[in-house]
């Protein structure tokens, strides 16, 4: 058997893995949620498995597995190219979404964040008349054309961009509780990256598949835990994740004091009796969207969690006790305001309870000093 015949026959296992790899992870993750954050990266891993696929035609077609011609050359090519572009775009506003940033929010901001994939596809296709990219030449070699090198500074920009972004939100404070995530987001391309300009370099050697589907079952590993991390109704975070808050505190030996502020619905069960569980939920998500709304422009380090049932948690390390209370003051304001603008059936405000600890004490024991406030304040608008 020849050297080319046994690369061949190499090189198709290691992408074969990589593709059943990556089918798997896409099989597992079908249906399981329709949130706008895994619709891209279901297609992101879409997109990956159309980069696998055109890469191993093409090495079987030049070691003669396959028939090699000029028009399977520029077409394996061809979707090579756009595919890597594709999937890096999916993988940025995934990253994006990951990160909770603001830039994702506007459509229109997404649309012009997809000029680059527009760009790729019109060169792509002035390339099949022009070779500006790649060619095949008369003697039926591939050729990299003047403009090669534009492929991948489009594509890479985008993950480039995002890492770069969650690198730095790494070391941001009030970023605490998304510092596992960031982490991830941040050394999800280096593997990645450093495979492909090695393969770049030395087109012959099959790095960047396999690199790629082993990166990608990492970040599939990040998604499970964060779905377990997040409270699917209000998609805030979990009590999961309100233990690894407190932890991390404790462990960085942070000297600030942590305040846990409780909120619970008041009269929740005549909501839901009265108009209903649906009703009941769109309260909930109001409350968490008031709570999301009140803590967005906080300088500090915070967390807020779906305790259970119609109950809230923040918690927020500060030095500044008035800032506790300009938030609390702020998240009425807000839930009524939100509320009004539902135009709800019926009055929606919550009752809050703060504690505050600047020691390790057990987790349990500063909720249910928190708890006990809280009920005072319950117990006092009862009495009213």
């Amino acid at each position: 058997m020849s050297y080319e015949m046994l690369y061949a026959i190499m090189y198709l296992e290691i992408n074969l893995v990589a593709v059943f790899l990556i089918a798997y992870i896409r099989y597992k993750t079908a249906g399981i949620s329709k949130m706008v954050a895994q619709r891209n990266f279901a297609m992101a891993i879409d997109s990956e498995i159309a980069f696998f696929l055109s890469d191993t035609i093409y090495v079987m077609a030049k070691c003669g597995m396959l028939p090699y011609n000029k028009f399977i050359v520029m077409l394996t090519k061809e979707v090579y190219f756009f595919s890597t572009a594709l999937m890096c775009f999916f993988w940025f506003v995934y990253f994006e979404l990951m990160q909770n940033s603001p830039f994702i929010n506007s459509r229109k901001r997404v649309r012009l964040s997809a000029i680059p994939v527009y760009i790729m596809a019109i060169l792509l296709i002035v390339n099949i008349f022009t070779g500006i990219l790649f060619y095949v030449d008369e003697s039926g070699v591939y050729r990299r054309g003047t403009l090669f090198i534009v492929q991948y500074i489009l594509a890479y920009a985008y993950i480039i961009i995002s890492s770069a972004r969650a690198f730095i939100g790494i070391f941001r404070k009030e970023m605490l509780s998304q510092r596992r995530t960031l982490i991830s987001l941040a050394l999800f391309p280096i593997v990645p990256a450093a495979s492909g300009i090695v393969q770049f370099i030395y087109p012959e050697l099959p790095l960047a598949c396999v690199a790629l589907a082993l990166a990608t079952l990492v970040m599939y590993q990040q998604w499970i835990d964060q779905m377990i991390s997040i409270d699917p109704l209000t998609k805030l975070n979990n009590r999961k994740h309100l233990d690894y808050f407190y932890e991390q505190w404790n462990v960085a030996g942070d000297e600030n004091p942590l305040y846990m502020i409780m909120i619970d619905a008041n009269k929740f069960k005549q909501i839901n009796d009265t108009f209903g569980h649906i009703e009941g939920d769109a309260a909930l998500v109001r409350i968490a969207d008031s709570l999301r709304i009140s803590c967005r422009n906080l300088k500090k380090k915070y967390s807020i969690s779906r305790f259970g049932g119609d109950e809230f948690v923040i918690m927020l390390v500060t030095t500044d006790e008035s800032i506790v209370g300009e938030l609390i003051e702020t998240i009425r304001k807000t839930l009524k305001r939100l509320n009004e603008e539902a135009a709800a059936p019926y009055e929606l405000s919550v009752s809050i309870g703060v504690a505050k600890t600047d020691e390790d004490i057990p987790l349990k024991n500063i909720i249910d000093m928190a708890d006990d406030k809280l009920y005072e304040e319950k117990k006092s608008i009862k009495e009213r």
